[in-house]
């Protein structure tokens, strides 16, 4: 393990990756965050209720990528490669309100 100029370890990535917050850190983050206005949630859980959609089915791959102009494919293409290879559907908290 290497040293810094002033003798202690070098920190390393996996240890930078493992540093959480502790407890006095976190509810420093939670009063500053409700001075704000804020309310801070706890990030879902893989639990929560699925949303009901209505059981039309998805269109045709192909008929949406055809609604997309041809010089915005073309851009997209361009810039990054892009390529349309399924249909799904979002659940509707996934889109802006």
């Amino acid at each position: 393990m290497e040293s810094r100029e002033d003798g202690e370890p070098a920190t390393t990535l996996g240890e930078v990756a493992s540093a959480w917050p502790d407890e006095a850190a976190e509810s420093a983050f939670l009063a500053e965050a409700r001075e704000r206005g804020e309310t801070p949630k706890a990030a879902g859980t893989a639990a929560e209720k699925v949303e009901e959609t209505p059981a039309r089915p998805l269109p045709p791959l192909e008929q949406l990528v055809e609604r997309i102009p041809a010089g915005v494919r073309e851009t997209l293409d361009d810039l990054f490669r892009a390529r349309f290879v399924r249909v799904v559907r979002l659940p509707r908290k996934a889109l802006k309100s």
